[in-house]
């Protein structure tokens, strides 16, 4: 069963998405050579307990921290530690999750730390980002959740390919439902498989967490022994990027956005709805 969202239930959504934004700034600001990425996972539970919202990586599965912070060939899932110390030239990736009375926000964004990055990384960090926003843009009334599908891969499949000869779209691991819970149905996948139809019809009341990851190689992963930790099996660098989006009668709003996507929407075409909470 897909869960269908009242107004109502995606203000307080919209109010959890402006607390993950908040981590989102701290975060990064923090993400600095020489920082450890415990101390970022401390910025993100003092910003939860700011607002009064409650963390939903906390706990989940046994997952012992507030945020993910996933390191150059991590892809998802790392754990923050006093042991990895930040240095100039790498790839982070900050996912963080929220609660606020009950309902549920979830993002993830992919900084550098310091400087010196090789023109393939900005690309590929480039290249996932924008691949989300077309992702996004077609999270309209009518679609079906295939055309997300397609609107990712088609944006990562028409750039120029890296040094490598190619981007690799993570297969294990894709985007989802989300609501009263922080994972539920529908799974959303960051490519096109026929085999799994064209999924349900996107109506007012949706609200997915679309999160592509690429690698600049293989798309195939591995999970270490903490059993959280996925990277890369040909230990090439991957990007991390997602944002929880409600559809509504006025088109998408993204819930986890300062400005709820006006900004990259109106690039694309594409009107934001208004916030709930403006």
């Amino acid at each position: 069963m897909v869960e269908i969202k009242t107004p109502g239930q995606i203000a307080k959504m919209r109010a959890a998405g402006l607390v993950v934004a908040e981590i989102h700034r701290r975060t990064a600001e923090a993400a600095v050579p020489g920082a450890t990425t415990k101390d970022l996972d401390d910025i993100a539970a003092q910003v939860l307990a700011e607002h009064g919202a409650k963390p939903n990586f906390l706990g989940y599965g046994g997952f012992p921290a507030t945020i993910c912070t996933s390191v150059n060939d991590v892809v998802v899932h790392g754990i923050p530690d006093r042991k990895t110390v930040l240095k100039s030239g790498d790839l982070l990736s900050i996912d963080a999750g929220a609660i606020v009375d009950g309902w549920h926000a979830d993002a993830a964004l992919t900084v550098f730390v310091g400087e010196g990055h090789a023109p393939r990384l900005v690309e590929l960090n480039r290249v996932t980002e924008e691949s989300l926003w077309a992702g996004i843009a077609a999270m309209r009334k009518g679609n079906r959740l295939v055309d997300v599908s397609r609107a990712i891969e088609t944006y990562i499949r028409r750039q120029p390919l890296p040094e490598s000869g190619r981007y690799g779209i993570v297969e294990q691991y894709g985007g989802h439902g989300i609501g009263s819970e922080m994972h539920m149905d529908p799974h959303l996948l960051n490519y096109v498989d026929r085999r799994r139809g064209r999924g349900p019809r996107l109506i007012p009341g949706l609200c997915l967490a679309i999160e592509p990851m690429i690698s600049l190689g293989t798309p195939d992963t591995h999970v270490l022994p903490d059993e959280w930790t996925v990277k890369t099996n040909d230990g090439s660098w991957a990007a991390h990027w997602e944002h929880s989006v409600a559809l509504t009668e006025q088109g998408p709003l993204v819930l986890t956005a300062p400005d709820g996507g006006r900004e990259k929407l109106a690039a694309l075409g594409v009107t934001a709805a208004p916030d709930p909470l403006a």
